[in-house]
């Protein structure tokens, strides 16, 4: 009966958990639904790859952290950047139509669903850390943290050459 007792209250512990992380997962969703951030050059990167820090805004500071990849590839795919120091140039965006997302909705829903594809084109350039010019509060319930990360530039065109929705470089001519 005690061992009964107990591996109940374990369940109920482990469901708990999983309701709470889920919980958690769509509340950082639904706070960063829309694609609000802001993308910028942070330096010279290995060939085939963009160095970028990317702002995310939203009203907990840790969903704009775990969103900043997620928006810093789709910042890479839809908007691009522009120059500035550091040895950077502006950067065009990989899909050039504004209706390229629209038109290939089921890719891109998959594509940046929580754990998609997207994670294979993007790292962390720092070890996790903000720094402390990185973490501002532009309203009283809002923030803009910056977080720098590495986006696998040469192999993200070439996944979205092979899906048709952006033309190769080979096909201008």
């Amino acid at each position: 009966m005690k061992f009964k007792n107990i591996l109940i209250l374990a369940i109920l512990l482990v469901l708990g958990t999983n309701v709470n992380a889920q919980w958690k997962k769509n509340k950082a969703n639904e706070d960063t639904k829309i694609w609000r951030y802001d993308l910028e050059c942070e330096g010279i990167a290995k060939q085939g790859s963009k160095l970028v820090k990317v702002w995310s805004y939203s009203k907990n500071p840790k969903h704009a952290i775990s969103r900043g990849m997620k928006n810093a590839v789709h910042g890479i795919i839809f908007k691009g950047y522009a120059g500035g120091g550091q040895g950077c140039t502006p950067l065009k965006p990989l899909v050039k139509s504004v209706d390229k997302e629209e038109k290939f909705k089921a890719f891109f829903d998959a594509f940046f669903a929580d754990g998609g594809e997207y994670l294979k084109y993007v790292s962390a350039a720092t070890d996790g850390s903000i720094a402390p010019g990185d973490r501002l509060k532009v309203s009283r319930r809002e923030y803009k943290i910056g977080v720098i990360v590495n986006i696998q530039f040469d192999q993200l065109r070439k996944r979205l050459e092979s899906e048709g929705i952006s033309k190769g470089l080979a096909s201008g001519f």
